[in-house]
């Protein structure tokens, strides 16, 4: 069968079909209302059947955040920032972590990455000299553009800045794509390997991780769409069940799903129309859980008084 797109590591692990597989461990627990799914990817042969590099992916899952819930946000937001501190390396505190918002701010469900550094707490520029402020720590941040705008790599733009400002770490954000359209503005992926720009849309690109760029690599991402193909399949199946004779029919799946997969409708990807607010919300839940992953001497008040 046909493996369904995703980005998500719970998602390939379900799609690789969720039992014990040899070389990934998988943990599922809740906090304060967050579900959270840890797949840890441990060898090379089980990071080839996932089709994930080896590491750790951490999916945190809260459905009321698409209904704008102010508890959820919250919620997810603190758990968020708690492992972003947890993962992101100390090293030397002088030095800068650069925040890279991939994407392309003209087409919504892929401007994550832009929303988010809009939003983060640039401080890099105001460190040092007599303008120091000891007590929060260096940040800067871009957004690269896309090479059909610009002409130039996500990559090559962030190998130069990292050349430049030598950060002790580089924390990428993008939009991703879901096999479930449910998890769609309501899940955050947060993993130590890296991340593939352009993934989110089907547009793979040199990827952004450590080997790469010669510093820790940290990616964040929200799914914001679902491809074309993943949807019918789904309604196949779907319709099978409801009117068929309860056979699973996997052949006759199969067939459609190549048949979609090869043609113009496998390369199309579906959002909602709710996508503007819910990219809103997104970007300020994660710019908020990077601020406070970064800067642990201010307050929640003082964070958000900055962001407005």
């Amino acid at each position: 069968m046909i493996s369904t797109r995703t980005d998500l590591a719970m998602e390939a692990f379900e799609n690789a079909g969720g039992g014990a597989l040899p070389g990934v461990r998988v943990s599922r627990w809740e906090e304060n209302g967050v579900a959270v799914t840890e797949v840890l990817v441990t060898d090379n042969e089980a990071a080839r059947q996932l089709g994930k590099p080896k590491g750790s992916y951490l999916t945190l899952e809260a459905p009321l955040l698409k209904e704008r819930d102010p508890d959820a946000r919250l919620a997810l937001s603190s758990l968020l920032a708690e492992e972003l501190d947890r993962i992101l390396p100390k090293g030397d505190a002088a030095s800068p972590v650069l925040v890279v918002g991939l994407g392309n701010r003209n087409i919504t469900p892929d401007s994550l990455g832009p929303g988010v550094v809009d939003k983060t707490l640039v401080t890099r520029h105001m460190l040092g000299g007599s303008r120091g402020n000891t007590h929060m720590k260096s940040v800067c941040a871009v957004a690269p553009g896309v090479l059909g705008v610009t002409g130039i790599e996500s990559m090559e733009l962030v190998e130069a800045l990292a050349k430049a400002v030598q950060p002790r770490a580089i924390l990428c954000v993008d939009s991703l794509a879901a096999r479930d359209s449910r998890r769609i503005g309501c899940a955050i992926q947060l993993t130590d390997t890296g991340i593939q720009p352009g993934a989110g849309v089907g547009n793979h690109r040199k990827p952004l991780t450590a080997a790469t760029v010669g510093t820790p690599v940290i990616s964040v991402g929200m799914p914001t769409v679902v491809y074309a193909a993943t949807l019918a399949r789904d309604a196949f199946a779907w319709l099978n069940e409801q009117t068929g004779d309860g056979e699973a029919h996997e052949a006759a799946l199969e067939d459609m799903e190549k048949t979609l997969l090869t043609g113009e409708l496998g390369e199309m990807i579906v959002t909602p129309r709710e996508i503007d607010s819910l990219i809103q919300d997104a970007a300020g839940v994660i710019a908020g859980a990077i601020n406070r992953a970064l800067q642990p001497s201010l307050s929640d008040a003082e964070i958000a008084a900055m962001m407005d």
